[in-house]
């Protein structure tokens, strides 16, 4: 998420169901497992930072990264390998941040628990506004995409709905003070497999090149959604190869669907070729490994992707244990 298209969001830490780490298949660092290469990119600093979402900036090439525990947002320059702090910890009452994305403006968009949606100016680092979730039924906001008119949509992983935030809705808010509701714009609560209460369900969700639609996966059902905008139509995609089963943060390029899967078989990370219609989606290749250090999320740029090695299972909010240090991104070539 937990990640977007440029990446990406939380479920692991809010499913009770521990961590099932599997042997590794070391087998995805073999030229004989068609060449797929992890390695370390890049750093960041903190002994608590569990990464969670990470973003973009097309005009710069600089990723952002948010940390689950206390809410920094790194910045990562391209040449350097160690990030630095960008928003610091705590900062305008954000705890933890997730989902994250870099609108065409150079705006940054955090998804800020407990409170909603915060919208940065990247130049000034000023918070330009922020949405919040209504009412009293358990929420948990967790990933966002944002399309070619600058609109943002957010899942919420509790509620089953996909809220949004249009660029006339921003501006509102930022004249009036800063601050608005968060509104729901598509509600699968009806759609969606029937699960326990309080079951992690609409996690990553990604926007379709050219805005026809939104792809958002429902972790615990294993299903992925397709969303027609304008319409609202709601169809499940008809997944061939597999299923998406914990699907975290997931990224769309020309037709291909990259998704993280960091729990229950842990340390995973699938790709799906999209038809043209974006109603059905087949497998082309998963790994499972060690190396990925439990992935909440990713984003692909020049040919690999950056995977976010969130460790949440040691010590974070899914397990106990100590944490390998730094905190790293990851880099997935061959995938």
């Amino acid at each position: 998420m937990y990640r977007a298209a440029r990446r990406h969001s939380l479920g692991v830490a809010a499913l009770a169901a521990p961590l099932l780490l599997g042997s590794a298949a070391q087998a995805a660092e073999s030229p004989a497992d068609g060449r797929v290469r992890i390695s370390t990119a890049y750093e960041l600093p903190g002994a608590r930072v569990y990464p969670e979402g990470i973003a973009a900036d097309p005009s710069t090439g600089d990723l952002y990264v948010g940390a689950y525990e206390g809410g920094t947002i790194f910045k990562i320059t391209p040449g350097q390998r160690v990030a630095k702090e960008f928003l610091p910890a705590r900062a305008d009452g954000r705890t933890q941040a997730l989902g994250l994305e870099v609108d065409r403006a150079r705006r940054l968009w955090v998804i800020d628990r407990p409170t909603g949606v915060a919208v940065y100016d990247i130049t000034s680092r000023r918070l330009l506004a922020r949405f919040t979730v209504t009412g009293q039924a358990a929420r948990l906001v967790n990933d966002m995409a944002i399309t070619p008119d600058g609109t943002a949509y957010i899942t919420d992983s509790r509620r089953s709905v996909v809220y949004r935030v249009t660029p006339e809705q921003l501006a509102k808010a930022r004249d009036q003070g800063g601050t608005a509701p968060l509104t729901p714009a598509f509600d699968l609560t009806k759609v969606v497999e029937p699960h326990e209460p309080d079951t992690i369900t609409l996690n990553g969700i990604v926007a379709e090149t050219s805005g026809r639609y939104l792809l958002t996966v429902d972790m615990t059902g294993g299903d992925l959604y397709r969303i027609g905008l304008p319409s609202g139509r709601i169809d499940k995609v008809a997944l061939r190869g597999g299923d998406m089963a914990t699907g975290d943060g997931m990224e769309l390029q020309n037709g291909t669907l990259w998704t993280a899967h960091p729990i229950t078989d842990a340390n995973a990370i699938s790709r799906w070729h999209i038809g043209l219609d974006g109603r059905t989606a087949r497998m082309t290749r998963r790994i499972t490994d060690q190396a990925l250090q439990t992935p909440t999320t990713l984003l692909r740029k020049h040919g690999r992707l950056y995977v976010v090695r969130s460790q949440f299972d040691k010590g974070g909010p899914t397990g106990p244990g100590i944490p390998q240090l730094p905190f790293t991104i990851a880099s997935v070539r061959g995938f």
